[in-house]
């Protein structure tokens, strides 16, 4: 019943931009921390940026800060990922989640997971 599916993914040039959504069913998004992560094959899962519900305060890490911006759309259940830039090594399964308020990027406070979504930066 509870479920987080991720979309606009897909291929893109280096230099492009995508979008990705994480749209919650079953429960609303409003209660929660919303968390991006990101893993490469062969590489350990990393957190890239989340986005609180209490304050509105944002989290980006350093290797697509600038170029990423995470946002929410609590009365869509959305949340968002923009994507500028991309290069080859953003190329990645991105998952999105909802976490514990107050949190970021804790695994352990992860509530929710989306199934994950393939984002592939090439020429």
């Amino acid at each position: 019943q509870f479920q987080l599916e991720e979309s606009g993914g897909g291929l893109v040039q280096p230099g492009g931009s995508l979008r990705l959504s994480c749209t919650a069913s079953g429960f609303t998004l409003d209660d929660y921390t919303i968390g991006w992560f990101r893993q490469a094959p062969g590489k350990e899962r990393e957190g890239i940026a989340c986005i609180s519900n209490s304050d509105g305060s944002r989290y980006v890490t350093d290797s697509v800060k600038g170029r990423f911006t995470i946002s929410r759309d609590n009365a869509k259940n959305t949340a968002y990922l923009q994507m500028n830039s991309l290069k080859p090594e953003d190329t990645a399964v991105y998952y999105c989640t909802a976490e514990a308020e107050l949190s970021c990027l804790i695994q352990g406070a992860v509530n929710y997971w989306g199934q994950g979504i393939q984002v592939t930066v090439s020429s």
